[in-house]
């Protein structure tokens, strides 16, 4: 059953080795250091918007749970804390509750404990036509179409065959009245599949890049062969080069996730060019530790993201864009190879 796919997920997740074994190309990110900043560190202003919704910080919850009745509490700490905050949440794939409306409540728990803040809707990328379901089903600002097509292929019960994804992913932009943002879950997504992307009418994309939670890691553990979950644990496109390939292909809103770790990992990301950055585990994590853990998670996360603004001379999240920070390593050469430029990003505050 769906639901009880859920449940494995979610005790997978919080109790094994699920997370990537390389890197997320962040340690190859240096922001360039301002000894004369010019900031006043207590007035940094985190704020922005996405989808028309004001946020006190560029935070979302991505895509965590729902589905199962023990999901219903993970989802109503998550949205208490997205409420307090001002910060956006994602829910989990809808596609249970579309099949089983007694399983509604995992999810819409999330809008009556977090009535205004940003909250995001989610179907799978093979499950495209139940998004107006979806969409009906609370209050949301936005509907994400998740990408998980490395989970799907070391899965047991996968769906492999995408042949048509393009068509129904435009169709589900047009049957729905909400912006659709798409997702990947872990793999990454590159420039010229975002290209496709903002073609195809999407309002705005999660590169969930390779670093964080390996859903190849999830699925080894609940498939019979073992091998093929290990081959693949570290497939995709690292977190750091994804969000400079979507961000220097498309147009729209980018939201950057996938090991991001600390505030200074979240800061890198926006000056890469993300509007947003998203988490997942570690807030799972957070949220078994009880109400108090997962407030202070965040209270530090900021902090942190405050100190490296401050060390860039960056005011506000428009100024961080124009910080200078220079791309070394193997996140220089992946994007070298492939086109994109690296430079750009080292002397701009002069310009």
């Amino acid at each position: 059953m769906i639901s009880d796919r859920k449940l494995e997920h979610l005790l997978l997740c919080t109790h094994s080795d699920v997370e990537y074994h390389k890197k997320t190309g962040f340690n190859d990110v240096e922001l360039v250091h301002k000894a004369i900043p010019e900031v006043n560190q207590e007035e940094i202003d985190l704020s922005t918007s996405l989808f028309g919704k004001k946020m006190d910080a560029p935070i979302i919850i991505t895509a965590i749970t729902g589905g199962h009745p023990a999901s219903t509490d993970v989802n109503r700490k998550l949205a208490r804390s997205a409420q307090k905050l001002n910060i956006g949440m994602g829910l989990g794939s809808q596609r249970a509750a579309v099949e089983n409306p007694q399983l509604e409540s995992t999810y819409t728990v999330a809008r009556k404990e977090a009535p205004d803040a940003l909250l995001i809707g989610n179907i799978g990328a093979p499950q495209m036509e139940q998004a107006p379901q979806a969409a009906e089903m609370m209050e949301l600002d936005a509907m994400a179409v998740h990408l998980n097509t490395l989970q799907e292929a070391i899965q047991p019960e996968g769906d492999l065959n995408t042949i048509g994804y393009i068509k129904k992913l435009q169709k589900a932009v047009k049957s729905i009245d909400l912006p659709v943002m798409v997702k990947e879950t872990g793999a990454g997504i590159s420039g010229n599949d975002a290209q496709i992307l903002e073609k195809s009418g999407v309002a705005a994309i999660d590169v969930a890049g390779a670093g964080g939670t390996s859903w190849a890691a999830v699925e080894k553990y609940r498939s019979p062969d073992k091998d093929m979950g290990d081959v693949y644990w570290d497939w995709g496109i690292p977190t750091a080069a994804s969000t400079v390939e979507v961000s220097q292909s498309v147009n729209i809103p980018i939201i950057a996730s996938g090991g991001i770790r600390n505030g200074l990992d979240a800061v890198k990301s926006l000056a890469l060019g993300a509007d947003a950055i998203g988490m997942a585990l570690p807030v799972l994590k957070a949220s078994y530790l009880g109400k108090k853990a997962l407030l202070k998670f965040f209270e530090k996360f900021l902090a942190e993201m405050k100190v490296a603004m401050f060390l860039v001379g960056a005011n506000n999240l428009e100024d961080l864009t124009k910080a200078d920070l220079v791309i070394t390593g193997k996140t220089r050469e992946w994007l070298t190879e492939r086109g994109y430029e690296t430079k750009i990003y080292a002397r701009r505050s002069a310009l």
